[in-house]
């Protein structure tokens, strides 16, 4: 394998809008990020990395063959989520692309921040978020996601890709219950992903926010996501009619759900 320590493979083959009524993200004053002059994209999705969502995310890239490359370290690198990425993949105007954190100096010459910096998307795979952050820290890929993000390369991801990226959330990924994870908070609201598809999760996110241990935000069933642009919510789409995203925060001491209008997606 040319690239070692990392799979390659390559596959067959922004009308904006800002939404009224909500005080969409935005970077602190103090964030040494916000000069960059690159627009910084970022889309994320509740679950379900069907066909037209990947063809969405193509397009947001404005490429006709974007490199994208997945990052399953939520799953510790496990073999399955790379067969599933290239699998779905396929039929699309898209080269796909694995790159794994399990590694050693034996099995790569280049680093985590030069392969990144390669791609045109990086796509966030799901499981583990808080053993995933760790291991980002650890070995600087957070850093190395930053500088690509300030360079206009696109971030997108569901589950525990769609969670990582805000400044808190609710995550399965300890013993016993869902819990309130903190995140690279990028952006500054919380975050809950799979909102129609677990039914404890509602209540719980629901309970957070209304105690103040989370941040008001956004919450997205599968198959419906969000694009930011500059920390700004641009847009919500759906590949389902019954599929929506939501801004949830406390009003009055009492918890306010609004569903988010969207474009449906094919």
């Amino acid at each position: 394998m040319k690239r070692r320590g990392f799979i390659q493979s390559v596959s067959t083959t922004a009308v904006g809008l800002t939404l009224p009524g909500i005080a969409f993200g935005s970077s602190p004053e103090n964030n040494e990020f916000t000069k960059a002059e690159n627009v910084r994209k970022l889309f994320i999705f509740g679950g379900g990395r069907s066909k037209a969502m990947l063809s969405y995310i193509q397009k947001l890239t404005n490429k006709d063959d974007p490199k994208i490359c997945l990052i399953p370290t939520a799953t510790g690198d496990d073999d399955r989520s790379m067969v599933s990425w290239f699998e779905a993949c396929e039929g699309l105007a898209i080269r796909p692309y694995v790159m794994r954190s399990f590694i050693s100096s034996y099995t790569t010459s280049q680093s985590f921040e030069d392969t990144i910096m390669e791609m045109d998307a990086i796509m966030i795979g799901g499981g583990n978020t808080l053993n995933m952050l760790a291991i980002w820290k650890a070995q600087g890929i957070d850093l190395a996601l930053r500088k690509a993000y300030e360079a206009g390369i696109l971030m997108t991801g569901a589950s525990a890709g769609s969670l990582c990226w805000f400044k808190d959330g609710t995550t399965d990924s300890r013993p016993k219950e869902l819990s309130k994870i903190e995140c690279l908070g990028w952006i500054q609201y919380s975050h809950c992903p799979h909102y129609d598809k677990e039914s404890f999760r509602r209540p719980v996110y629901h309970q957070l926010i209304k105690s103040g241990e989370l941040l008001p935000g956004y919450a997205c069933d599968n198959d419906s996501g969000l694009l930011f642009e500059n920390e700004n919510l641009i847009k919500c789409v759906s590949t389902k009619k019954d599929s929506n995203s939501y801004f949830v925060e406390l009003k009055n001491g009492v918890i306010d759900e609004r569903e988010l209008p969207k474009e449906i997606i094919h």
